[in-house]
Order: structure tokens, then C-alpha cells, then sequence
């Protein structure tokens, strides 16, 4: 056994002391595991920064209710009479309520609104009435820049994303929406969340602009602080399943968000997966074609050596290990540029609104760990087969090789 690997350490260490003598086609090899590793990490680093984006959004503490059987804010009306209903209620609702008695809550609408971003580019983005307590009901909401929206007026506060974004909305700019319009009296951060891909204002103001008079499509709630979260919010559940008219839902905001990350982010790895196994098929015969080369620009060291006694293990381990650490190289190329290039970088889609909802990459732990995982396995698979042709290469290699030395 000591024998053995002592062979296989000297047979590793021919190996490597020849990639100088092969250094073009190695770098091929390199590099494009690097390509695979890098592509597979930025669409697993979009997913993640989609994910985080929205579940930095949500709170427990924060019910959301929606009308018309749907789970998205998007085709959601709450009538009024309900509204009033709630706000009416006594007992125990699982709302929080204020110094008055009544419940802490913010009915609000989304309107998607136009706006150019460079020459002839336009996005859609979300305007959001909302009742005055609306951002206070938004976890780690907090104002940078100027003031919040006056009741009743045509005022907006822009999340800082659009504000990094877009030209044009500057505290105190006016912006066209519409036909009409806004002064932009504030900018807002929640700390990188989907809210800062919004645009606030009072909502009478929104549902007067745009002709949507009494529509509310969503109602925030605060649940109680002092109980259970999931008490409180079946609490509630079971004064809506009183209510007649309208069937209306219940779900925490956390809840609501994730469900939200869940769809885009199988959407995202849904195209990328696919992409990221196809070129690995190719580095894999990539992979293949090097150590192929690099067994028959070793064959008459190989042979040699085996007729000096190394056995057939060191020569298939020295290969399948050269092909390994290449790729290993490979992958750690790729996990690096990734992390310079994609790792904070800006994107966008359209989020649960058909709005534009931006966020940014996050190559995490667990994407370096899966990428590079997947490099590996592209070394381990194209070496596999050049490792068994160097253990199985004739001993006459040497003899033929060494009888062309002594003709010359």
C-alpha cells in the first residue's frame, strides 16, 4: 500500500511538472469550467437577491387582506361596506388598535405608471395609494430625504432604487403621471427591500386621478403585538369568514412576499439550470478532449514507467487528479469572477404587480457551494475516461518510443 502511493505522488508529480509543455489547451480546460461556474452563479445570485429583496419586505406582524379569491394584490378589491365592518368590530379581532380603539390599518390601490429611463426606454412602475398609517405598517421603512406625502395633495415619495435609478425624481421635482402632475416630496429606504421599487402617495389622491373613486385593492393591518402571530391572524380570518358579500383572505405579509419570491425564483433557475447543465456538457467534452491530449503527450512517460514497475492504479489516479485540480482551478476562476462581477449587481423584472421591481444579485454561500460543486463534477466526469485509457496503455508504447530514439 505504501508502495502504491508512492507511485501515485510521483506519477501526480510528472503529471503536473508537464503542464508547462501543455499550458494552452490546460488553460482551455480552465477557463471554460470557469464560463460554466460563473453563468450558473450569476442566475442562482439573481434568484437569491429576488428572494431577499421580497423577504425583507415582509413582517408577521403586518396582515394582508385581499378580495375576489385572489392572493395577489393585482385583481384584488376590497369593497367598502367590508371595510367598514372591520373598522366597526369589537372583541377580539387580532388587529392592533390605537389610542382611539380602532384598528391600525391602510386601505391602498397600485397604479402602474410609465416612466422614461434613458432615450425611448420605458418602465413600468408601481404608484401606490395608501392611508397615512400605510408606511408606517412597512418594516425598517424609514425617510432620507425630505418629507412623507401630505393628505389629499398630488405628492409622492419615491423609493430610493427608482430614486438611484431614474432622472428626474429629486425631491422636489415634478413628475407627469397621466395626465396630471406630482411633486416628489421624499425619498424612502427599507433597507434594499421590494418597497423601494414603489412609488408612495395619499391615496384619495391616486383614486381622484385616476378615475379608481372608492376602489381599494388591498387593507393593511397591524395584528396584535401581545399574542400569537398565528392566533391573531386566524382570529381575523374568522371575522372575515363573517362578513357577507365579497369572500375575502387573510394572509401575513410574510407569507404573501414569499409566495411572490417562490414564483419568480423557480422561474429564474427554471431558465438558468438548463443553460448552465448544457455548457457543462460542453466543458465535460472539453474537459475530455484535454486529458486525452494530455495522455498521449505523456504516453512514453507513462509506459516507461510501468515498465519500471508502477502499476496501473497510480496512472489512472495521477490522470483523474491532474483532471481535477484543473477543474478545480477552473471553479475557483469562475466563483471569483462571479463574485466581482455579479455580487451587488443592480437588475430588475416585473414583480406580483406586472410592475418593474428592482433588486440586486447575491452570490451567497450556498450559490459558491453549488457552482463550484458543479465544476468539480465537470473534472470528475472528463477525466474519468482519460484516466482509464493512461491505467490501460500498452507497455509497447515505451518500447516502440525507445526503438524510433535509437534508429535516429
Amino acid at each position: 500500500m505504501s508502495s502504491t502511493l508512492k507511485q501515485t505522488f510521483l506519477m501526480i508529480r510528472v503529471n503536473l511538472g508537464s503542464l508547462p509543455r501543455r499550458l494552452w489547451i490546460s488553460l482551455s480546460m480552465v477557463l471554460s469550467v470557469a464560463l460554466v461556474v460563473a453563468v450558473l452563479s450569476g442566475f442562482l445570485a439573481m434568484a437569491r437577491g429576488f428572494e431577499a429583496a421580497l423577504a425583507g419586505a415582509g413582517s408577521p406582524d403586518i396582515a394582508v387582506i385581499l378580495g375576489g379569491g385572489t392572493n395577489q394584490e393585482t385583481g384584488s378589491e376590497v369593497p367598502a361596506e367590508a371595510i367598514r365592518s372591520l373598522v366597526a368590530m369589537s372583541g377580539d379581532t387580532g388587529v392592533a388598535r390605537d389610542g382611539a380603539g380602532l384598528p391600525v390599518l391602510s386601505r391602498e390601490t397600485i397604479v402602474p405608471v410609465d416612466v422614461r429611463q434613458g432615450e425611448g426606454v420605458e418602465q413600468t412602475l408601481s404608484l401606490r395609494g395608501m392611508d397615512p398609517a400605510g408606511p408606517g405598517l412597512r418594516k425598517g421603512t424609514r425617510l432620507v430625504r425630505g418629507r412623507m406625502f401630505s393628505q389629499g395633495a398630488r405628492e409622492i415619495v419615491v423609493g430610493a432604487r427608482i430614486a438611484d435609478t431614474f432622472p428626474g425624481f429629486a425631491v422636489g421635482d415634478t413628475i407627469r403621471f397621466g395626465a396630471l402632475d406630482w411633486r416628489i416630496v421624499g425619498h424612502f429606504s427599507s433597507g434594499g427591500s421590494a418597497f423601494e421599487s414603489e412609488i408612495w402617495a395619499d391615496l384619495e389622491a391616486v383614486q381622484a386621478a385616476f378615475d379608481r373613486q372608492g376602489q381599494v385593492q388591498s387593507l393593511r393591518m397591524r395584528l396584535n403585538g401581545g399574542g400569537d402571530r398565528p392566533r391573531a391572524l386566524a382570529a381575523l380570518r374568522d371575522r372575515l369568514s363573517a362578513l357577507p358579500g365579497t369572500p375575502l383572505v387573510a394572509v401575513s405579509e410574510t407569507d404573501l412576499y414569499t409566495g411572490q419570491a417562490q414564483r419568480t425564483e423557480s422561474l429564474i433557475r427554471l431558465f438558468g439550470w438548463p443553460v448552465a447543465l448544457l455548457m457543462a456538457v460542453g466543458a465535460a467534452a472539453g474537459a475530455l478532449n484535454t486529458m486525452m491530449s494530455s495522455v498521449s503527450d505523456r504516453s512514453i512517460e507513462i509506459a516507461t514507467l510501468r515498465l519500471l514497475g508502477f502499476a496501473r492504479l497510480p496512472a489512472f489516479t495521477a490522470t483523474w487528479v491532474e483532471a481535477v485540480l484543473l477543474s478545480v482551478a477552473g471553479a475557483g476562476l469562475g466563483v471569483f469572477a462571479s463574485r466581482l462581477v455579479f455580487d451587488g449587481w443592480q437588475a430588475s423584472t416585473m414583480g406580483a404587480n406586472n410592475t418593474r421591481m428592482a433588486f440586486q444579485l447575491d452570490v451567497t454561500p450556498d450559490v459558491v457551494f453549488t457552482a463550484g460543486l458543479l465544476g468539480l463534477a465537470i473534472g470528475i466526469l472528463g477525466g474519468a475516461l482519460p484516466a482509464i485509457v493512461a491505467a490501460r496503455l500498452p507497455l509497447t508504447s515505451a518500447l516502440q518510443a525507445r526503438g524510433e530514439v535509437t534508429q535516429r
